[in-house]
């Protein structure tokens, strides 16, 4: 790594520096550590090198191959009509491969980071290139099997089955520690798949605004009328999550104030209109948006500041948000979170140099962080958290009282999961935004009643910009996810839609997760930390034909909070996926309602008898 020792962090003994300004770390630092960190480190004085050359080559290999970059010059996702593939299936995961590391898309593209903190696509080049060469090479009556991130396998199936399926970082129970899972991903056995990075249906902050819209549209019915005009939202993390909350705030009439300590996060966020305006100052901000309040405008304003600094300073001036939440990766102490009191590159240094210390001080800074949100909760501020772990974070280091404000689900969302409803998302292959706007035209048409879906659309078509391949989302529940996608397959058919269409959703849906920090927090019969869920549904998606299939662990909370799954299934205008689509996008949300009604909630139960969903009606 570059750069200069800060003189507070390191002893003298610890490193030095070569001619090229790479720190290097000395026998001395490796001796505080007290064990063999495994890297092949040149001044290893446990003699790793020496102990077992086979394992030390394959150390190397996997550790070197982590460290490379990406060639995102020539990192090009394929559009049009002609494929590479032997079948749209394997050329849909194909694009949507590349579609994910898109850097319109992918937050650090050249080190296979899409976005939440160090969710990865593939788990280094060398995995990525693999996998690209066995979709190419995969018929249409094979699976591909992706061990996280890393093709291992191809075995043969059947035409009806995924092509591929997907398992990320699942570690067995005892062992799922951020700990562990660091010391296997250092060897190159593992790596963190976050949700969709590393199930290949991530579309940028466009597939998370309109949840975010969503949620913060529950907080204005519940709370202000309908409307957020003239409130101010403050939050921290323009992340590929967080990176949705200015536009969701504004679309709902509303001032949003966010803190985010990298700066080219918040430039980008600028540059795709997520976000209006940037300050270095925190007074600076909080003045535009007090301003920006009592004129009634919507307008977002970001600050380049750590969070605690911008509550901190709000509490000085005796200013107390309408509404204050999080999207900082604070489930990831190590990559995620910043602690207070150091600058970005400090943190850099700090988090190469003693990663134990800088997971302590973020901690530490995260207890602070959530005593500050209870306390402004305390004087009036409608105050939740955004589903990134920061009250487990805290309420682990002693915070009794961590979890005094709810989450988003339960709070906000919940009775939509109720009904099957969720994040339905969709890309079109060809690359023409023509054939989104068909595909809106065929939303709009399907669901006239629905006039909140039909406002969401025109908004989106105004002022949500396409990263990468065309895409759209829009919460559709049960029933009306199955009519969206044979409708879409039909303009496939007709030539309306000039390639196939890829749906997919978020893992971040009504049936598909087990975290009980967030989806899954305060289920009323106590099953929040059940994961079998999780696994049916994908097991169910295996079975009905989704055209990828994926199973992670520790999307959106960290390691050792969540097991999740993903489907993406191909609308490719022929009978056979006609037949596919009906099972999969009747099944798919069908098990977020079973799920509900299982756990007693009278919504689910409705949705259930509605749909023939109830095992024990059907078996009177």
């Amino acid at each position: 790594m570059y750069g200069d020792k800060p003189q507070d962090k390191l002893d003298k003994d610890d490193y030095y520096l070569t001619e090229e300004g790479y720190i290097v770390f000395t026998e001395a630092y490796h001796l505080k550590r007290g064990y063999c960190c495994q890297s092949n480190c040149r001044h290893c004085p446990y003699g790793f090198n020496k102990k077992n050359k086979t394992e030390d080559k394959r150390t190397m290999e996997n550790t070197t191959a982590s460290k490379e970059k990406l060639d995102i010059s020539k990192l090009k996702t394929p559009t049009g009509t002609t494929i590479s593939c032997k079948g749209w299936l394997q050329e849909a995961a194909l694009r949507m491969l590349h579609n994910n590391l898109d850097p319109a898309v992918a937050e650090r593209p050249e080190d296979l980071v899409v976005y939440g903190g160090t969710g990865k696509a593939a788990r280094n080049p060398e995995a990525f290139h693999l996998i690209v060469k066995a979709l190419k090479d995969l018929g249409n009556d094979e699976t591909l099997i992706i061990q996280s991130g890393k093709a291992v396998g191809i075995l043969p199936t059947h035409k009806d089955a995924p092509r591929v399926i997907i398992s990320n970082s699942m570690l067995v129970p005892h062992w799922a520690t951020w700990e562990k899972f660091r010391e296997l991903e250092a060897k190159g056995l593992t790596m963190y798949g976050q949700m969709t990075a590393g199930s290949w249906i991530y579309i940028g902050s466009q597939g998370i605004v309109q949840g975010t819209y969503e949620t913060f549209g529950e907080v204005a019915r519940q709370h202000f009328g309908g409307s957020l005009k003239n409130t101010i939202s403050v939050t921290g993390g323009l992340g590929g999550m967080g990176g949705a909350q200015p536009l969701a705030i504004t679309m709902n009439e509303g001032v949003c104030l966010a803190a985010e300590v990298e700066e080219w996060r918040i430039k980008k966020r600028l540059d795709t209109k997520y976000l209006d305006i940037m300050t270095h100052s925190i007074d600076d901000g909080i003045d535009k948006a007090i301003e920006a309040k009592n004129e009634g405008k919507a307008i977002s304003i970001g600050i380049v500041c750590n969070v605690i600094d911008l509550l901190e300073r709000l509490m000085e001036r005796g200013i107390t948000p309408d509404i204050l939440t999080d999207q900082t990766s604070a489930h990831d102490a190590l990559v995620g979170y910043l602690p207070q009191g150091i600058s970005v590159e400090e943190g850099k240094v700090l988090r190469e140099a003693n990663p134990d210390k800088y997971i302590q001080l973020s901690l530490n800074s995260m207890v602070k962080h959530t005593s500050l949100m209870i306390e402004l909760q305390k004087r009036g501020a409608i105050t939740f958290d955004y589903g990134n772990n920061l009250r487990g974070q805290a309420f682990a280091q002693g915070l009794k009282n961590a979890f005094d404000f709810p989450g988003f689900v339960p709070a906000y969302i919940r009775p939509l999961f109720c009904e099957g409803k969720g994040p339905f998302r969709w890309a079109a292959l060809s690359g023409d935004p023509n054939d989104i706007y068909e595909t809106d035209k065929k939303i709009l048409e399907l669901f006239p009643e629905n006039k909140g879906l039909a406002r969401w659309i025109k908004m989106a078509q105004e002022r949500i910009a396409f990263q990468g391949l065309p895409a759209r989302i829009c919460w559709l529940g049960q029933g009306d996810r199955e009519i969206a996608g044979l409708a879409f397959n039909e303009l496939v058919a007709s030539g309306k839609v000039k390639a196939p269409i890829v749906i997919g959703r978020d893992h971040l849906d009504t049936g598909s997760v087990a975290s009980p920090n967030r989806e899954t927090e305060a289920m009323m019969d106590g099953s929040d930390a059940i994961a079998d869920w999780p696994i049916l549904n994908a097991l169910i998606n295996t079975a009905g034909g989704a055209s990828w299939v994926s199973v992670h662990h520790g999307g959106g909370v960290g390691i050792g909070y969540s097991i999740h799954a993903g489907m993406v299934i191909v609308a490719d205008g022929t009978a056979d996926a006609a037949i596919r689509l009906k099972r999969v996008l009747h099944n798919d949300p069908a098990m977020g309602v079973i799920r509900h009604a299982d756990a007693g909630y009278d919504i689910a139960k409705d949705t259930a008898r509605k749909f023939r969903l109830d095992i024990k009606e059907r078996l009177k």
